[in-house]
């Protein structure tokens, strides 16, 4: 009886961790990848292989990572909010 309750028990914790994990919609990594490619711009329009105008790949992999964090929203706007 305690054998079953305990392994019903264990079986609930994983369910509601994985439940509870976010998946990134298409939307929201659209709407990043956008805003990464407005703000990072290619040095060669036509040629994505030549790199970026702007910043680092390691910044532009933040500034995706910390959009798709915000739901979509660009992350320099808590930057705005939080200097007002």
């Amino acid at each position: 009886m305690l054998r079953k309750l305990l392994l019903t028990l264990l079986a609930a914790g994983f369910v509601t961790q994985t439940s509870s994990a976010w998946a990134v919609t298409a939307e929201v990594a659209k709407k990043c990848q956008a805003l990464m490619s407005a703000k990072f711009p290619q040095r060669l329009p036509s040629n994505p292989a030549a790199g970026s105008a702007q910043g680092t790949a390691i910044e532009r992999q933040n500034y995706f990572k910390k959009c798709v964090a915000n739901g979509g929203q660009p992350p320099e706007d808590d930057r705005q909010k939080s200097a007002k």
